[in-house]
Parts: C-alpha cells; sequence; structure tokens
C-alpha cells in the first residue's frame, strides 16, 4: 500500500501516528519473531576487537547486545515498550528510550554503531539523512577505515523476487501491514479502540472479543545507490556496501 501524503502533517506527527504508536502497540508480537542475527550484523559485531564500546541505534527487543560477549554496547529504541523488554531479558548491556535524531552520546567517542531497519522509518530525506549523521557522529574520527564503524540497514525498493513484489517504478513510501495475532491483544483495551482494522468476535457472555488487529507502518523503500548517498550527505564515508535480502546496507564513517 503506498503511504499517503503528509504535506499538511509535520513529519513529527506522522511518524508518531504511523511508526512510534504503532510499534508500541505491536511491542510483544514484533519482539516474538525478532530473535536470530543477521548474518552481516553477527560478523561485523564478531570482529571488533575486544574491549571496543558501541552504540545498538534501534536496538528493539535487544537481540544483537550479546552477540559478541567481548564488546560492550549501549542499545537505544524509541518503543518505551521494545527497550522494557530488552531490560527484562537482563542483558548486561545498557539499553534506554531515545529518538534516533536527538542521541544523548558524546561525540565522537565510539568505536562502533549499528542500526537495522531504522532509517527507513523516517519520513522524509532530510530527516533520513539527519539521523545518519547522528550516528555516525557519535563515532571516534579518523583516517577513512580507522576510525569508527557504522553498520546500517535499510528496505530496499528492489523486492521483486519476495512476496512484497516491490521494484522499480513502485513508489518508495509505503504503508506495510502488521497483523497483530489475538493473544497480543486485550479486549476493550485503547489499542483495540483506537486502531484502524478489527475483526471480531462474541465470547460466552455476547461481549466482543478482540480477533486480529491490523497496523500500518510507514517505510521509505531505498532504491540502489540511495542509502550510499545519504551517508556522503550526512558527512560520512562507505565503506562497504551490499544487498542482503530485500535490504541495502552500508558500513561507513566519519570524516575526521
Amino acid at each position: 500500500m503506498s503511504a499517503k501524503p503528509f504535506a499538511a502533517v509535520a513529519p513529527e506527527q506522522y511518524e508518531a501516528a504511523h511508526v512510534h504508536q504503532v510499534y508500541q502497540q505491536i511491542a510483544s508480537h514484533f519482539s516474538a519473531t525478532r530473535f536470530k542475527p543477521w548474518p552481516i550484523v553477527d560478523r561485523f559485531l564478531r570482529e571488533m576487537p575486544t574491549g571496543s564500546v558501541g552504540l545498538d541505534i534501534g536496538c528493539g527487543n535487544g537481540k544483537y547486545l550479546n552477540v559478541n560477549p567481548n564488546i560492550y554496547m549501549v542499545g537505544s529504541d524509541r518503543s518505551s515498550n521494545l527497550v522494557q523488554i530488552a531490560y527484562d531479558r537482563k542483558l548486561i548491556h545498557d539499553s534506554f528510550v531515545a529518538d534516533a535524531l536527538d542521541l544523548p552520546h558524546p561525540t565522537g567517542r565510539f568505536d562502533f554503531a549499528i542500526s537495522i531497519a531504522v532509517i527507513h522509518h523516517f519520513s522524509s530525506p532530510e530527516r533520513r539523512v539527519a539521523s545518519i549523521k547522528s550516528i555516525i557522529s557519535a563515532l571516534k574520527p579518523g583516517p577513512t577505515g580507522q576510525g569508527g564503524k557504522a553498520l546500517i540497514y535499510v528496505w530496499a525498493l528492489e523486492q521483486n523476487n519476495s512476496r512484497r513484489g516491490w521494484d522499480e517504478g513502485h513508489s518508495q513510501d509505503v504503508f506495510v501491514p502488521w497483523v497483530l495475532s489475538k493473544q497480543y491483544i486485550k479486549a476493550g483495551s485503547e489499542s483495540v479502540k483506537k486502531d484502524s482494522t478489527l475483526d471480531a468476535e462474541a465470547n460466552e457472555e455476547g461481549k466482543p472479543q478482540a480477533k486480529e488487529v491490523t497496523y500500518q507502518r510507514y517505510y521509505h523503500l531505498y532504491r540502489k545507490g540511495e542509502l550510499e548517498a545519504d551517508v556522503a550527505a550526512a558527512g560520512g564515508y562507505v565503506l562497504e556496501s551490499g544487498y542482503e535480502k530485500d535490504n541495502w546496507w552500508v558500513i561507513c564513517g566519519i570524516v575526521g
């Protein structure tokens, strides 16, 4: 589904409605589907030298925080419900609520950062570039390849072999549905009352019970070369880039 134009709505409000509030509602179900590290992310973290200190921007349920026990990571996410899940897992690393556009970290101090499937939720080119700048600004500067490194993943437009079937010529700004399973819904809750699509069935007392809720999440689908261009616009440089399972990724640094 193509996302509706939002010219009359501030990007912050648009993202609050179509990203932040959605992940608050689906956090438990979303977390239950996110448990296996992606191969390139796993390799990136395991190749970090012992004692490295880094960031996971958009850490979700914290699945990447314990990949390499020889490094230390600080996770953050815009969703307080996802951060709570990460906290409840008793991870040895820190995690807290923060927006990628307003990170509380000092600049130029970290050895690495990851941001996996986050940047594509910002709804304007300026905000996507600003979020990348915010991430790479936290890295240690240095000559090309010798400073801190960030691994960034975004959804790709070129997904003609996937079930979604997106490709060149399709809108880059889309809504992607998340069908919240029945066991994650509390009948009569505010999340059910406020959502746009709800199927219901009656219980033995004749009261409606939630069956399923469909939430629509905003995504900007990156086309080939767009992520590298955004890194350059943010003042960074690209060390490696590629395509993996319907995603574009880059390993990048900041010009020192």
